[in-house]
C-alpha cells in the first residue's frame, strides 16, 4: 500500500470516528455530585437522553433519564415489561411542585388517561430523585433487577401542565407519540 493509500485510510478512519462521537450528544452531559454514566444514547425525539450504569451481579441499572422542559412542564421514562408502547409502561416521573421543588416517583400507565399518582412498580425502584437546572430536567434512579434481563421496551415522554402537583395529559404530536423504543442495557 503506497503512502498516499495509507494517509487516506487514517484519514477516513479518523473522520468516521469524529462523526460517530461528534453525532451523540449525551456524551458531552454531566452532571451533578460528581455522578459518571459509562452509557448512553440520544433517545429521537423530545429531546432527550437515556444515560446508565448496568451492575451485571445485581440486575440493577442505575439511570439519569434527561431531557429539556420548560419549568411548568413535567418529563417520565417508562418500562414497559410486556408491550412496545404506553399502555402497560411503568415510569418514573418527575416535575417541579407548587413550591418550586422536583418531584419524582415512580407510576403506572394502565390507560390513555392514567393517574399519574405514585405506586409501586413491578420492579425495584430506589435512590429516586429529579433535578433542574437550565431548562433541562433529570431522574436519577435506580430499577432492578428486571423480569426481561437486560433488554427493556421503553417509553419517555414530556408534557406541559401539572394541576394540582398531578402531571397532565401529553401532547400528541408525532414526536410523543414516537418515543419509544428497545434497548439493551449490556449492549447499547
Amino acid at each position: 500500500m503506497d503512502i498516499t493509500s495509507r494517509a487516506t485510510t487514517v484519514f477516513c478512519v479518523l473522520v468516521s470516528f469524529f462523526l460517530v462521537s461528534s453525532a451523540q450528544t449525551c456524551i458531552n452531559d454531566t452532571f451533578t455530585s460528581n455522578r459518571v454514566f459509562d452509557s448512553c444514547n440520544d433517545l429521537p425525539y423530545l429531546q432527550a437522553h437515556l444515560h446508565w450504569n448496568y451492575n451485571q451481579s445485581t440486575g440493577e441499572v442505575e439511570i439519569a433519564y434527561r431531557a429539556h422542559q420548560i419549568s411548568e412542564g413535567w418529563i417520565a421514562w417508562a418500562i414497559n415489561p410486556t408491550e412496545t408502547g404506553m399502555i402497560g409502561s411503568q415510569a418514573l416521573v418527575a416535575f417541579r411542585d407548587a413550591n418550586g421543588s422536583m418531584t419524582a416517583y415512580p407510576t403506572s400507565i394502565t390507560s390513555y388517561n392514567p393517574s399519574m399518582l405514585p405506586v409501586n412498580l413491578s420492579f425495584q425502584v430506589s435512590n429516586i430523585s429529579a433535578e433542574y437546572s437550565a431548562n433541562v430536567m433529570t431522574i436519577f434512579a435506580v430499577i432492578g433487577p428486571l423480569d426481561n434481563g437486560t433488554i427493556a421496551n421503553h417509553v419517555w415522554q414530556a408534557g406541559s401542565s401539572i394541576s394540582d402537583n398531578i402531571p397532565q395529559i401529553h401532547s400528541t404530536s408525532t414526536a410523543n407519540l414516537q418515543s419509544l423504543g428497545t434497548l439493551d442495557f449490556l449492549s447499547g
